[in-house]
């Protein structure tokens, strides 16, 4: 006879700017393995309303943002899972609310810049052969932003160093 264990319920609901420290406490290591980037409090607290988060009994556990690019174009950043914590079903359920969120806000396409190139391909992403996803006269449009996000995505020289060995991947909704 085995002993079942079950896991406990996550809940994911909109980041509040009371979650910031937790955002950040989850992104840090992370961004000292170089997998994701570190950002100061004032770009998380600027961003909090395309922040998600997971709860675990009470405790946040993951969080993930929709970044909307363009009219049919958005990014999913910064998610991020404790490490006690993966594996287990957390950035599943971040990346299909991130999603459902796309389809309600009107966006057909997500992108993604990761290392996690075997989990996205589960969630149905496709790496990117080159730019061609964006119509030059956007691409054009997209050159105007100062996020460096979007900078990413477009592949700016600027940005390179912070996202050399990431894979740019894509899916349709």
């Amino acid at each position: 006879m085995t002993a079942e264990t079950t896991s406990p319920a996550i809940t994911l609901r909109p980041a509040r700017t009371t979650d910031v420290q937790a955002i950040k406490d989850l992104v840090a290591p992370l961004a000292e393995q170089r997998i994701l980037i570190s950002k100061e409090s004032v770009t998380y607290y600027e961003s909090i309303q395309e922040f998600i988060v997971a709860e675990i009994d009470g405790v946040i556990v993951g969080c993930g943002a929709l970044h909307v690019m363009w009219e049919d174009l958005a990014e999913i950043r910064t998610l991020a899972t404790a490490q006690e914590w993966r594996g287990r079903g957390v950035g599943h359920a971040l990346v299909e609310r991130l999603l459902e969120h796309a389809r309600r806000v009107g966006v057909s396409r997500v992108f993604c810049l990761t290392f996690e190139v075997p989990f996205f391909i589960r969630h149905h992403f496709e790496v990117m052969a080159d730019q061609s996803a964006v119509d030059p006269a956007v691409y054009m449009e997209l050159l105007r932003s100062a996020d460096e996000g979007i900078a990413e995505f477009l592949d700016l020289a600027r940005v390179k160093p912070n996202t050399l060995g990431n894979t740019r991947m894509i899916r349709s909704l």
